[in-house]
């Protein structure tokens, strides 16, 4: 159900503009919501008043114990379920929007191509998801910090090294993906991503659609926020979220004062950390503007404690605003406070000698408090800081960030958007759209209207559009650009609840597709789409702009070519050979081949066909190995033929009509 407001939507005054807001008064509007759907049936039956007046029980128990903001986070977000699942009207997909106009239909016709790739992160999975856009089909997935049979990552010994360069983890938490830019605009070269379990980072070529690349990101614990500086790609910027000593080496357990987050910068040519800087509190989402001078990283717990009481004592936090350049030169000029682990750390706290002078190198604004997000919006004037505890998005004048003696005048407007404020995209025709985790709605707002307004007024709100439920990132398409899209909208909601058929207690996210029809025309909730848990974010760029091979250019492939004369065995030493086959519609390039028992065996195949999608597989059972192999790519994998035996080698991709046929014969016969 979309709902339109002047800020209708928003009752009650917080406890000041950086506050949260009564909670008696966020009860009082869930139940008059309630009780208006029951004024609307027609004749109410027993069960109907049953219903709600358990539904209203329960928001009078609320009351008595919803005292703080984070209380209100955890007891709302189920209310949102029982309020939202009884208003919904939404989930259909061609209709007529009530701002005047049809929605275009997001599906696409068998045989033809989406607009647009979106890159989701894969929470928990480790891997990226690639769904075409605006049909949200998944067409495949990339495995990133996980091991993957059908693609064989994991377990040819090139990805196999890519894990164990990585710190060698058996899992990733993946977030904040992020694609390479030139020019200020995506330029089809790289994805990256953050791993926000094991702080690391990594890169994914999308020439071959495949991770290259993984950094273990020294010295912190838990990457967090993660994008890449606008407008070349100079960095990739990682907060560490988590506060630890440095070095985490057994000093400093019980000392909290003593413990650190720190900001990094990536090469991303390299994959290795250049430089970071200390700062007081726990650093969390982060963005940069348009021009390569300012990253500005939303934060919490300035308190620096350890515990969610010490957490949320004082009234705000403040944002970290780092002079990229500035910060630059003093490790160019060697100006840094240790090198620990090969990388440089610049002390960035407010009490550094760095930022006590008029030009300091991390500028600290006072937000509400614990903020989540920093978007920049697409014409890079503002850095928009979703409140989270604060029913509030602060927006920074980021040209002012080096004109304004105190940091907090920075600050250009802050709207009151509604409960649970997280995160902001852009539809680049001058509206802002906002996450509402508690209220489990998208809030659309009007960017100039906000700057004019007053701190904490509801005017510049538009409308609201229910979500289904308890919505985190949201994402525009193209909307982190400098040119977004304007016509379509995901919202990432953590909890589907009663959207689809149940599939035992741990349920499917929820991404639900929005048309917002370049702001001209009120949004309008267009599908559901189950996402496997948790999606965390997206991004999207124009198929244009990505342009992937449909085959493999042998030069790009470090392992030898086998054609079909060079498939043989070669001894390589007392104990080791070396197997080569090449692969091919119903045959490998031997039939069979004879090792000794214990020998260690490089086995190299490539996959001799020129046409596009015909992928063969190597199996080789009982000795884990799984080789997933393109046209024209050669994979690699090493392992000890332990026991003697028969072990047939067969094709996991079917190929041919004798599919079944195609196989191979390793005998390992008894060692003398």
């Amino acid at each position: 159900m979309t709902q339109h407001s002047n800020g209708a939507g928003e009752s009650g005054d917080g406890r000041d503009d950086l506050g949260v807001p009564d909670p008696n008064e966020v009860v009082e509007r869930h139940e008059r919501e309630l009780r208006s759907v029951l004024a609307e049936v027609e004749e109410p039956t027993p069960e109907d008043d049953d219903s709600v007046s358990l539904q209203l029980a329960g928001l009078e128990l609320e009351r008595r114990d919803f005292m703080k903001a984070g209380a209100a986070a955890g007891a709302m977000s189920a209310l949102g379920g029982c309020v939202g699942g009884l208003t919904d009207m939404g989930g259909g997909t061609e209709t007529e929007n009530s701002g005047g106009g049809s929605t275009p239909d997001h599906k696409v016709p068998p045989g033809e191509h989406d607009e647009y790739y979106g890159f989701w992160s894969g929470g928990h999975s480790g891997e990226i998801r690639i769904v075409g856009m605006p049909s949200m089909r998944i067409l495949t997935r990339i495995p990133t910090f996980n091991t993957e049979p059908a693609k064989g990552y994991g377990y040819d010994d090139k990805s196999k090294e890519v894990l164990e360069e990585g710190g060698d983890y058996t899992w990733g938490d993946n977030h904040h993906p992020a694609l390479s830019e030139t020019d200020g605009d995506y330029d089809g070269e790289y994805l990256f991503v953050n791993d926000k379990a094991n702080g690391r980072v990594a890169r994914i070529d999308l020439k071959y659609f495949e991770t290259d690349a993984i950094l273990d990101v020294p010295n912190v614990q838990a990457v967090h926020g993660f994008t890449v500086q606008s407008p070349d790609t100079k960095y990739l910027f990682g907060n560490g979220e988590f506060r630890t000593p440095t070095p985490n080496d057994g000093r400093d357990l019980r000392s909290p004062e003593k413990y650190d987050s720190l900001f990094t910068a990536i090469d991303p040519e390299s994959m290795t950390a250049e430089f970071q800087v200390r700062v007081d509190g726990n650093l969390d989402i982060l963005d940069t503007d348009k021009d390569g001078r300012w990253a500005i990283a939303s934060a919490y717990n300035d308190e620096e404690a350890t515990s969610i009481s010490g957490m949320t004592r004082d009234d705000r936090d403040y944002v970290k605003a780092f002079d990229v350049p500035a910060i630059e030169a003093l490790v160019e000029s060697g100006d840094y406070e240790e090198t620990v682990n090969g990388v440089p750390i610049v002390d960035g706290t407010q009490e550094s000698p760095h930022n006590s002078g008029s030009d300091p190198i991390v500028r600290y604004v006072p937000t509400p408090k614990s903020p989540h997000c920093v978007e920049v919006g697409p014409n890079g004037d503002y850095a928009f800081v979703a409140g989270k505890l604060s029913p509030t998005v602060t927006m920074l004048d980021i040209d002012a960030l080096d004109e304004v003696d105190d940091p907090a005048d920075a600050v250009a407007g802050r709207p009151k958007v509604g409960l649970g404020p997280l995160h902001t995209t852009f539809d680049g025709n001058g509206h802002a759209y906002t996450s509402l985790f508690i209220d489990s709605q998208v809030a659309k707002w009007d960017i100039d209207a906000a700057v004019e307004a007053d701190s904490g007024s509801t005017e510049p709100i538009l409308e609201k559009q229910d979500v289904h439920y308890n919505p985190g990132h949201i994402q525009a398409i193209e909307g982190m650009t400098t040119d977004p899209d304007g016509e379509w909208l995901v919202s990432l909601n953590k909890l589907s609840k009663d959207r689809f058929l149940p599939v035992g207690p741990i349920h499917p996210d929820n991404d639900q597709l929005i048309h917002i029809g370049q702001g001209d025309k009120e949004m309008e909730l267009v599908a559901d789409h189950p996402a496997y848990p948790e999606p965390h974010d997206c991004v999207f760029a124009h198929k244009d702009k990505i342009q992937p091979a449909t085959t493999y250019d042998k030069g790009d492939v470090d392992a030898p070519f086998v054609t079909e004369s060079d498939s043989g065995v070669e001894r390589t030493g007392d104990g080791s050979v070396h197997v080569k086959l090449s692969a091919k519609r119903s045959e490998y390039g031997m039939s069979d081949f004879t090792v000794q028992a214990g020998d260690e065996v490089r086995m190299t195949v490539t996959n001799i066909e020129g046409v596009a999608d015909m992928i063969h597989g190597l199996a080789l059972p009982e000795h884990d190995v799984h080789l997933a192999v393109a046209p024209q790519d050669t994979r690699e994998a090493t392992f000890t033929a332990d026991e003697p035996g028969v072990y047939w080698i067969y094709c996991t991709y079917f190929c041919s009509a004798l599919h079944l046929e195609m196989r191979s014969r390793m005998i390992v016969e008894p060692s003398e």
